[in-house]
């Protein structure tokens, strides 16, 4: 074993540097059609019902609000790769679409990572949480009316 080499641990290694960012992004669940046009952006007129329901999710998306140029710009790349993927499915594609989704705030988890948090726009309260033994109920119910 080396001597000198190797130093005492130091106490108390709590970061001290103040963030360089806000604290939170609020946002509104207020389900307004935002950004521009797939076609605007692509000069595609033929994208098939798949893209073009995907585009529209993120264009009344909550996160919608805080998109800038480049992020519209971001999804009309994505596009075409979303097409892809639609007519044949691969992990390439669906990992690149993921990731940049995840860039977007996409998911819960990349929401919270982001720092953003979404309000319903009526009363300002967090939207509801549907949780799987609920989704779980309601798929029984709906099975036992159709029979």
């Amino acid at each position: 074993m080396a001597r000198g080499t190797m130093h005492a641990p130091k106490e108390n290694r709590r970061r001290r540097n103040a963030p360089t960012h806000s604290d939170k992004i609020h946002l509104s669940r207020d389900d307004v059609i935002r950004g521009p046009e797939l076609v605007e952006l692509t000069g595609r007129d033929d994208w098939p019902e798949g893209v073009v329901r995907w585009f529209a999710v993120w264009r009344r998306s909550a996160q919608a609000q805080a998109f800038e140029e480049t992020d519209w710009l971001r999804l009309a790349m994505l596009a075409p790769i979303v097409e892809a993927y639609q007519r044949r499915p691969s992990a390439a594609a669906l990992s690149e679409i993921r990731m940049n989704e995840e860039r977007l705030g996409a998911t819960v988890t990349d929401r919270m990572r982001a720092r953003m948090t979404i309000e319903d726009d009526e009363d300002g309260q967090d939207a509801p949480v549907v949780k799987l033994v609920d989704a779980r109920a309601d798929i029984a119910k709906r099975l036992r009316a159709a029979e």
